[in-house]
């Protein structure tokens, strides 16, 4: 007899669909559904069977992607999709003797990276192929615009590109601020990226600070009783002295 009404597997599903989870916005919902990211430390076939060069004959293609482990310090950088590969190597390169475990791990670097938009440099930890990005869309605010959240794969990345789309949405003033012609132009360069202010608050969220979020929007202050009494009173004293007869002197 199992332990539990539903499997385990199935509690973080049925907890959006109710409570404070259920009154979250329906596109922010829609961007938590899982997404596969684009292969980076493997290239996928994308065929089930192929024919045996020595053979002819057709086999079955074992298209297995590569477990990859994306450490915490992942999110505060930009590694471009890379992490950490678990395996094992032959002992002094020798294949004859025994197999040890070994960890790839992508190099890191630190690098200055300037954004238009926000009008700020950012010192990020990145790779070598997080780098190639950037060059390949052409400005480090187009990738991180361009690139989808499961792609980025950083909490740092999807909190730059809230920053940036909400300057957008507000076209806020205190960008350049003493060159209002450049302003308009970066303003008018990224526009095809706008999207509401609604949508962007919630952008790149996790689902702590969203129901947090919501929680303050739904939250009221409770009105003070005497503040109610006291508009009571000035209605009830209005009333009443229009209802008092006015004494008219004529000299």
């Amino acid at each position: 007899m199992p332990l539990h009404k539903y499997a385990p597997k199935l509690w973080d599903a049925m907890k959006l669909k109710q409570g404070i989870h259920a009154r979250l916005p329906k596109h922010y919902l829609k961007s938590l559904e899982p997404k596969e990211p684009t292969p980076v430390h493997w290239r996928p076939l994308g065929v089930k069977y192929r024919a045996n060069p020595e053979t002819g004959l057709k086999e079955r293609v074992q298209d297995v992607p590569i477990p990859i482990y994306y450490p915490p310090q992942s999110q505060d950088g930009l590694w471009g999709g890379e992490g950490w590969i678990s395996g094992f190597r032959y002992a002094n390169n020798d294949k004859m003797s025994n197999r040890v475990k070994k960890l790839w791990k992508p190099q890191l670097l630190k690098r200055e990276l300037y954004s238009e938009i926000l009008d700020h440099k950012f010192t990020i930890t990145v790779t070598p192929r997080t780098l190639d990005l950037i060059d390949a869309a052409f400005g480090f605010d187009l990738y991180i615009l361009k690139t989808p959240k499961e792609d980025l794969n950083s909490k740092l990345g999807m909190d730059l590109k809230r920053a940036m789309l909400l300057r957008l949405a507000r076209r806020e003033t205190q960008l350049y601020p003493q060159d209002p012609v450049k302003r308009e132009q970066i303003y008018s360069k990224y526009k095809q990226f706008e999207i509401p202010e609604e949508e962007a608050e919630w952008l790149g969220l996790n689902l702590v600070e969203a129901v947090e979020k919501q929680r303050q929007l739904e939250h009221k202050e409770p009105e003070p009783k005497f503040k109610g009494c006291a508009v009571q009173l000035v209605k009830e004293l209005t009333i009443q002295k229009l209802s008092e007869p006015t004494l008219i002197e004529r000299n």
